[in-house]
């Protein structure tokens, strides 16, 4: 069984919610926009669908919503298949990445609105809006139009109106897109605890995976409309089932190789500039040709040769190509014999160092052997 089958069960073996079940999106022509997608989620997750532009993420979010229709494969809430009913009788609600709020209305009358098209009284209508303003603390803002908000107090007024029908599961298309990124990461916590207060299922598309890692409880990276790994955020970095995993969540250096040795307790893998000893076993067959990814923040650099316990692997030299200042880290990118480039990021825990590596310096990269991933796919 594959990694993302084996991770395809919602978190702490809770029974599915929400299932995915071998949905398939065509359009005709070879566009294949979801292909074959299976998940189970969890009540109370928030489950975020990850990947780039046209990777089937937001098709797939339509078919939830009931805006698209799948072309094979069932979804069911709750064990009940929910292909049959139009998007306005399904219990979800779906926030857009525009928010799609009415610029003429009030903050207090966009969050009714929906409320009043059910018609429900208007005491319980006043009571609903107002414990929404609360919970998205924008009660002095009830009589401001839109416009006269900024975009994170907008986006709070998008989630509290999808809130107050009280759906039974909230589906967020790019929800923080529209924001700058310092605003954005602010209002990720704040979305975040909102969400789990309210105690809704949730499914969120995002090409951020920032966002996604921030927000999620579980993610599903996707790529050309398929599910590729599905796992916790921590599960996924640390672990990519894939080289598009690796390469899609994070930084990260990859480097093709093959199997010298594959033992219970370790591997080397032989790479073109260095050779890899792995502290477990790979099972595969000798000579078969593997890729290796270590992340840059796994990797130390330093002036002399690394005197290591597993020589002569795990190591390798080259010249300090470029270097980026971040504050609390530096990224070093490290030219290898082959003209290869290794990236190494360190943090900067002193204020000032000495003896600090620079441009043009000859410096050793090296790493532990619980450092890296051995990648067949």
């Amino acid at each position: 069984m594959s990694s993302a089958a084996r991770d395809a069960s919602p978190a702490g073996d809770k029974p599915a919610f929400l299932r995915i079940d071998d949905v398939v999106k065509d359009f005709g022509g070879g566009a294949i926009a979801v292909n074959h997608v299976s998940i189970d989620i969890a009540q109370g997750e928030i489950f975020a669908l990850l990947g780039s532009s046209g990777c089937g993420k937001t098709t797939l979010l339509r078919i939830l919503a009931g805006f698209e229709t799948p072309t094979s494969g069932r979804v069911l809430l709750e064990g009940r298949d929910i292909g049959g009913l139009a998007p306005y009788e399904r219990p979800f609600n779906m926030m857009f990445q525009s928010y799609a709020l009415f610029p003429h209305l009030t903050v207090w009358d966009n969050i009714a609105f929906g409320l009043k098209r059910d018609g429900m009284p208007a005491a319980e209508i006043g009571e609903r809006v107002g414990a929404m303003l609360k919970l998205v603390q924008l009660e002095r803002y009830a009589k401001r139009k839109p416009h006269q908000l900024s975009g994170g107090q907008q986006q709070r007024v998008a989630l509290a109106r999808s809130l107050a029908k009280r759906p039974q599961m909230l589906l967020l298309d790019e929800p923080l897109g529209a924001l700058d990124k310092k605003l954005r990461e602010q209002t990720q916590l704040e979305l975040v605890n909102i969400i789990e207060e309210v105690g809704v299922t949730c499914v969120m598309v995002t090409h951020d995976q920032e966002e996604a890692m921030t927000m999620a409880t579980r993610i599903a990276v996707m790529s050309e409309g398929k599910v590729l790994q599905i796992g916790a955020p921590g599960d996924v970095y640390e672990t990519p089932a894939t080289r598009f995993v690796a390469d899609f969540i994070g930084n990260v250096n990859l480097m093709e190789g093959s199997v010298e040795v594959d033992e219970p307790d370790h591997a080397v893998v032989r790479c073109t500039d260095c050779t890899h000893y792995v502290g477990h076993g790979i099972t595969g067959t000798l000579g078969m040709a593997v890729g290796v990814a270590v992340r840059p923040e796994k990797i130390s650099l330093q002036a002399a040769e690394p005197a290591g316990a597993h020589e002569p692997h795990n190591k390798v030299k080259g010249r300090i190509k470029e270097l980026s200042y971040f504050g609390s880290f530096t990224v070093y990118h490290l030219e290898l014999q082959s003209g290869a480039v290794l990236k190494i990021s360190e943090s900067n825990v002193a204020r000032h160092r000495e003896s600090a590596l620079t441009w043009g310096d000859t410096a050793w990269a090296s790493w532990p052997p619980t450092a890296q991933v051995v990648l067949t796919q």
